[in-house]
Parts: structure tokens; sequence; C-alpha cells
């Protein structure tokens, strides 16, 4: 249930980022799981560099299944993690292809039958690719801001993902996250916030807090 402080997180929020939308640069639900896949411990403009290579020379699942394991490997390598993501994107696109009709699932079910795929990255896809609010995304971004805005007392990101689930409506999920990835790395960093100069500071409780 959305309180009154909630509204007008959410209400700041959207004054200041109305049109927030996930930042990693995709065409379609494939392109999207992948490119998230590839953004675990890696920066999401490093992902965007890597991945105009990487679906020229492999633009679907059924390519990519079919894919030299090292070929991949040297695709993906800047991103670090390099020699697992790149059998995740071997495996998932292989599963896509055989189990799923070359058709990226639309269930949270379904996607974390893949490998590489956990609660995150399928609501990532779900909700930037189909627009199916099933959860809500908490990267790193998420996870801090959310703490410091008091919204969560938790650290576990599933715990942290059922407390933003409580307090907003189902239909700012998607939106919301995004807006606080941006948050996140405008105004809120992890080792120095720009408190002063932040859109939220009246809601805050964290407002002059060093952290």
């Amino acid at each position: 249930m959305e309180d009154k402080k909630t509204a007008g997180l959410v209400s700041l929020l959207k004054k200041a980022y109305p049109a927030a939308e996930c930042s990693l640069d995709h065409k379609d639900a494939f392109q999207l799981l992948i490119a998230t896949i590839l953004s675990a411990q890696c920066t999401d403009e490093r992902v965007n560099k890597v991945t105009p290579a990487l679906f020229k020379k492999y633009p679907g699942p059924a390519e990519m299944g079919k894919a030299p394991l090292g070929a991949l490997e040297e695709l993906v390598r800047s991103t670090g993690f390099y020699k697992n993501k790149a059998l995740s994107l071997k495996e998932a696109s292989k599963a896509i292809t055989e189990n799923f009709g070359g058709e990226v699932p639309r269930t949270m079910e379904e996607l974390l039958t893949l490998r590489g795929v956990a609660r995150k990255t399928a609501n990532v896809v779900l909700g930037s690719a189909y627009g199916i609010a099933a959860g809500v995304v908490v990267d790193t971004h998420v996870k801090r801001v959310a703490f410091r805005l008091g919204l969560t007392k938790e650290t576990d990101p599933a715990k942290i993902e059922r407390d933003l689930m409580k307090a907003l409506p189902k239909s700012e999920w998607i939106w919301f996250a995004h807006a606080l990835v941006l948050h996140g790395r405008a105004v809120c960093a992890a080792r120095k916030p720009d408190c002063p100069h932040c859109p939220l500071n009246e809601l805050c409780p964290k407002l002059g807090i060093k952290e």
C-alpha cells in the first residue's frame, strides 16, 4: 500500500525523471536479455559498446546458441567475468531456441530456467521488453537509493524487492526502478551523494548524513 511519503517520493521522481527507461541499448527482447546478462558487475555504458558487434555477428538465439564459445568470449571479454558470461549467452540462447520456439519467454518462471538469469534480469526483460510488471528491478543503485530513502531496511535484493512491491502501486514498478537507477548515477552516488542539489531532499531521511 502506497503511503503519503512514498507517494511524495514518486511525485518528485516523476518531475526529475519523467521518461526514465532502461539504459541498455536493445531492439528486441532477445537483445535486452543478452545485454542484461552482460551488465552484471559491469556498466551499461560498457555493455552498449560491446553489443553492436555481438549482435551483428549473432543476431538471434539460433545463431548465438551455435556460436563457438571462444568467439563469444572474445566479443564480451571487456565486460568482465567473460568466460561465465559467454557460456550463459550460449546456453540461454540454445534453451530459447530449443524450449521456447526461438522467442524469449514472457513469464518469470520460464525466464528463470535460462542460464545466467535471476530475478533482476528477468524483471528487466519483462518490464522493458514486454511491459509486464512482474516485480521491481533491484540493482546496486536501486538497493542503495531505496535504503537511503527509507523505503527498505533490508540488504538482500529479494527482500528489498518485496518491500518496494508493497510500497508502490504496480503501475509504477517498471518506471520506478529505472528512475532510481538514474538518480543513483546522477545524484545519490555511493561515495558522495549530492544531497544539497537532490530533488528528493525534502523527503529523504538520510539528508546530510555522510556515508
